[in-house]
């Protein structure tokens, strides 16, 4: 596998993440072998260090430092929510105006990676923009329905809660496609009946941020893969 390089100086890396990928190895998959940090490594021959992090499902600009202290850097701009994300997702149903999502998050903790973490954090702030960019109805019975909608979305939280965005779509009854743990499974299946895509549709678009170095502003974009240019053929006023 070779990565799409987005953006690469003697500071910091950027690629396009492809879906299915985790980017470090993990306890919640002691299994994988094949993650991006070492393949990326091999991949530019030299060290990476993680800055933040995506979901294994999700696609997108991912940064990378290639030293300890510019990653150490960039760590405080994220713990400061100073970074500017923008995401394009596919939700359930019609969305039909922008709106803002300020739903406190409980943070979510894994059984074994967080076996030691205080389980009885408070509700962390967390709020999400989103704003519709087209719809699409489709030939396909869900439930009592004869057909399925569903809306294209830009998403940008300006906070960086755990499956953030994930869990915001749901609050507000639009779940995003593919999503197993947050979403809906009998539109997952229809969708992916529809399209034969079996993914998580979300995708990091677009990464604004102060270089840590020279403190000029960045703006790293991630083009959709193959999988989603299909799919948004099909979607009227494409943004």
């Amino acid at each position: 596998m070779i990565f799409d390089i987005l953006y690469q100086d003697q500071n910091l890396i950027a690629i396009n993440k492809p879906s299915g990928w985790l980017v470090h190895r993990s306890w919640l998959d002691r299994h994988e072998k094949v993650v991006i940090m070492q393949t990326l490594r091999d991949q530019i021959g030299q060290h990476v260090y993680p800055i933040h992090r995506l979901d294994r499902p999700t696609s997108g600009v991912l940064l990378f430092a290639l030293s300890s202290e510019v990653a150490n850097l960039m760590a405080m701009q994220f713990a400061h929510h100073q970074p500017q994300k923008t995401y394009h997702a596919i939700v359930r149903g019609f969305i039909q105006q922008a709106d803002t999502i300020d739903y406190p998050l409980v943070e979510e903790l894994d059984k074994i990676a967080d076996k030691f973490a205080n389980q009885k954090k408070p509700a962390q702030s967390a709020i999400t923009h989103y704003k519709p960019l087209s719809k699409i109805e489709i030939p396909v019975a869900v439930g009592k329905f004869a057909t399925a909608r569903y809306s294209l979305v830009e998403l940008k939280p300006l906070t960086g809660r755990k499956h953030q965005l994930r869990r915001h779509m749901k609050h507000i009854f639009h779940p995003i496609i593919g999503d197993s743990k947050h979403g809906d499974l009998h539109q997952n299946r229809a969708f992916n009946r529809y399209f034969d895509v079996k993914r998580l549709m979300l995708h990091a678009s677009e990464l604004i941020f102060s270089h840590p170095i020279n403190q000029k502003l960045l703006s790293i974009k991630a083009p959709f893969d193959q999988q989603w240019l299909t799919i948004l053929e099909q979607f009227d006023n494409k943004d």
